[in-house]
Order: structure tokens, then sequence, then C-alpha cells
């Protein structure tokens, strides 16, 4: 199983190949692409060293799988010339997410969308991610009618620089922005650009994927994205409103069972998720589970998980999983 990773020096690249080590995926020979700047470098991988090449490079040696996490720009560019080779692309960027022809899975909620002939898979926004896990066993039971969520986003979401930011306002180093405002000791309600609508162009990817991810136009949903000096993951507030009345019990049940899920949910014992301690786990933390009391069939709920591995660099990788299960690859 010859294996790419383009972006493998950023970020989520690294966290893919760690991905990849950990879950033991059958890579026979890596390729680590970066840009040409980068070409040269050397990358370990199962304590055997690789020199990073060129997208070009590796389109020449086919591989059969290509994991993306490399901007937008990059994935337009590349991905159908990795396509066109005969690989198959997993891309963490947003360049294919709303194509109709593609295909945008959270293993957990849409695995059976895929097809063999699919070459270009869009792995979704981080924050939609670990929302459609938490959702979809509820929508199952009672039909989602409409969705509010606020989110409290980690700076690794926008990559090293951001970090590093954070990192030279809190030990007061010379600051290179990232951000428009400084983020230590405060709170940045903009992620991503501004769109026409005054929404951000973060707050409509989580309108538009989750209806696509859901397979679900009907579903109404409304967001806030919001940056905070945390690095550890992205927490969310959520307020879900059902077609279907509910018991809290039975919402417990089945999120207490529902694959992807860890339910930390016990008020009495200060006992819910937070980024902190879903930091490098795969899972979806949810709690702070309690009725809306100010209209019928409205739930709250507090949802968590590490944003780097669940919601891109591990959900990738169990795309690929699915490809490989299935045969495709």
């Amino acid at each position: 199983m010859k294996v790419a990773v383009v972006g493998a020096t950023g970020l989520v690249g690294t966290k893919i190949l760690e991905v990849l080590a950990e879950r033991n995926f059958p890579v026979t020979e890596l390729l680590p692409v970066a840009s040409a700047k980068s070409a040269g470098k050397k990358i370990t991988f199962k304590n055997k060293e690789y020199d990073v090449i060129t997208p070009e490079q590796a389109i020449e040696m086919k591989p059969a799988l290509a994991l993306f996490s490399a901007g937008g720009n990059t994935s337009l560019h590349y991905a159908p010339l990795f396509a066109a080779a005969g690989t198959t692309v997993v891309d963490n960027s947003s360049a294919w997410r709303m194509d109709p022809a593609k295909k945008l899975v959270v293993p957990e909620v849409n695995a059976d969308a895929l097809e063999a002939t699919d070459k270009i898979i869009a792995n979704p926004n981080c924050s939609t991610i670990q929302m459609v896990v938490a959702l979809k066993p509820l929508h199952d039971a009672y039909k989602i009618k409409r969705v509010v969520v606020s989110t409290y986003q980690s700076v690794t979401g926008t990559g090293k620089a951001a970090v590093d930011q954070l990192m030279q306002e809190r030990n007061n180093l010379p600051v290179t922005m990232v951000y428009p405002h400084t983020i230590d000791l405060n709170v940045i309600p903009q992620v991503d650009v501004f769109l026409d609508n005054d929404y951000t162009k973060e707050e409509m990817k989580m309108v538009l994927e989750t209806q696509k991810i859901m397979g679900d136009n009907n579903i109404k949903v409304t967001a806030t994205t919001v940056r905070i000096p945390v690095m550890g993951g992205h927490s969310e507030a959520v307020n879900v409103e059902f077609e279907n009345e509910f018991e809290i019990s039975k919402i417990k049940e089945i999120l207490s069972k529902a694959d992807g899920v860890i339910l930390q949910d016990n008020p009495s014992e200060k006992i819910y998720p937070m980024p902190k301690y879903a930091h490098e786990s795969d899972a979806v933390f949810v709690g702070r589970i309690r009725r809306d009391e100010t209209q019928p069939r409205t739930l709250n709920m507090w949802i968590v998980s590490d944003n780097l591995r669940k919601g891109a660099a591990t959900n990738a990788v169990q795309i690929a999983e699915v490809l490989l299960k299935n045969g495709w690859l």
C-alpha cells in the first residue's frame, strides 16, 4: 500500500502520520509530500526516515491513496491530477466539500455513501464533524428540525502560526499576528472571513455541511463560531429542536451507545467534557445534557473533540479504512 500524505510537514499532516502509525494502517511505502521549498526535508514514520518529495514526484509514483492537508488551492490543483493517475484522494480542505459530485463523509454517520468509483472524497470541517457524530443517532430517533450552535474553537484549528501567536503573547515575546486581535486572555467571535450575509465562512460551513452529511436539507442550522485561547480541541454549545418528543434518560442511553461518542454527563460530580481532557483522543465527548425549558421538544448539550484528530486526521484515516475494508484500495 503506497500512501502519499500531502502537506506532511503541517500540523494536520503531522497528525495524519501519527494516526496512520497508531492505527496500523497498512502503509508499505510512505510518500511524504510538501511544497518545493520543503522538498528534501526528513520525515520520520514508524522509526524510518523518509525524504519529503513534491506533488509532481508523488503523482509519478502512483500511490493507491493520498491524504491531503495542504489547503484548498493545492487540493483544487493537485487532487484531480492524483485521481487521474489512479489514486484515491481524501481531502481535508474545503475545496471539494460542497461539490455535488463529491462525497462528504464522517464514517460514523454516512460511510454507506462511499462507492468504489469515488476518487476524490471530502473530509468535513472539524466543527461539523464532532457535531454530526453526536447528532446523527438523535436524528435517527427523533428527527431534528433545528440546530443552534455556538463554538469555542482551539487555536490549533488555524495552524502552527496561530499557536505561536498565542504562546508569544503569553510569554511576552515579539508577536507575529495571525488573528486580527490578541488571542491570549481574549475571545474572538470570528473564525475565517466574513461573507456578504455577515456570517463567517466557518459558520456557513457548519450549516451546509451538516445538511449534506446528514442527507437532510430540511435540518435548519444557525451557527456562531468563536476562537478561544486553548489548544486541546473544539467545544460546542448545541441547542437541538426535534420533531418528536424525547426523554432525557433515553437521549443519554442513545448517546452512551453511539459509535465514536463518549458520554460525560454527571453534574453532581462536576463531570462534563473539556478540551484539556479531549486532547489526543479520537472520541467525541458529550455532556451537559438537559431539556430546554423555554420551548417543547428541545435539548441543550455540550460537545467537545480534538479538532486535529477526529476533526481532521483521524476522520480522514477512518475514511481510508472504510475504502480498504470494502476492497477499494
